[in-house]
C-alpha cells in the first residue's frame, strides 16, 4: 500500500487554510467528517490547521 504524505494528499485543503483570511473565509463547512483525515494523525493535523488559520469548523448533517 503507498502512503501519501499528508502534504501531498490534503493540498488544496492547506492552501484554504492559507488562503482564508485574504479570500474573508472565517468558517469551513465539510460534508462529513472523513474529507478531514483517514487517520488520528491526518485529523489532527487538520484541525490544527484550522485551529492555526482561526476558521471555525461546521460539519453537515448526516
Amino acid at each position: 500500500m503507498n502512503v501519501e504524505p499528508y502534504e501531498q494528499k490534503f493540498a488544496q485543503f492547506i492552501a484554504m487554510c492559507q488562503n482564508a483570511s485574504k479570500d474573508k473565509v472565517d468558517t469551513v463547512l465539510v460534508d462529513h467528517p472523513a474529507v478531514l483525515g483517514d487517520t488520528y494523525e491526518e485529523l489532527t493535523e487538520s484541525l490544527s490547521r484550522l485551529a492555526d488559520a482561526g476558521l471555525s469548523l461546521h460539519i453537515a448533517h448526516r
